[in-house]
Formats: C-alpha cells, structure tokens, sequence
C-alpha cells in the first residue's frame, strides 16, 4: 500500500501526548484495510524513523487508530514538532 493512502492523520489529545512524552509513542488515524505491518512500513518511510512496534484499536467512529512506539532512538516529541502538532 501507498503510504499516503495508509496514514491519513495524527491525533492529539491529551492522553496521546502523554503517551508521546512518557512511552515515545505516536497515535494516527490510518486506513481501516491496513495490516500492523502496512502501517510500520508507511510510519517508518514517511518520517525517517525506525518504528519498535505498532498497535491498533478500532474506534466507535469505525476509524481504525495506531498506535506506533519508536525504537529508542528517535523521540517522538521530535516528529511532533515536525508534524506541527506539539
């Protein structure tokens, strides 16, 4: 899959910057089709990052949301001030 079709937004809320700040976590919104692995592939392409791991929820919007821990190395308050949403 396209990258640009896989991750259609980030999502910032309270509770997601506590995750970015706390467990170096990213959360976007992302094409219900999309495999874990999909997402992993489109994170890691689109912003240079190396991603650890991803989990997904499906909300009651029926919107599929991911939840993607960077590896250690890269801060996730970096690619959310890239991003604008920090």
């Amino acid at each position: 899959m396209d990258p640009y079709e896989v991750v259609s937004y980030p999502v910032m809320t309270e509770v997601t910057s506590r995750l970015l700040e706390t467990e170096n976590k990213l959360v976007f919104i992302v094409s219900i089709a999309a495999t874990k692995t999909d997402i992993k592939r489109a994170v890691e392409e689109l912003y240079e990052v190396k991603v650890e791991s991803v989990n997904t929820a499906i909300t009651l919007e029926n919107e599929k949301k991911a939840f993607v821990r960077l590896h250690p190395d890269y801060k996730a308050v970096d690619i959310a001030i890239k991003l604008g949403i920090l």
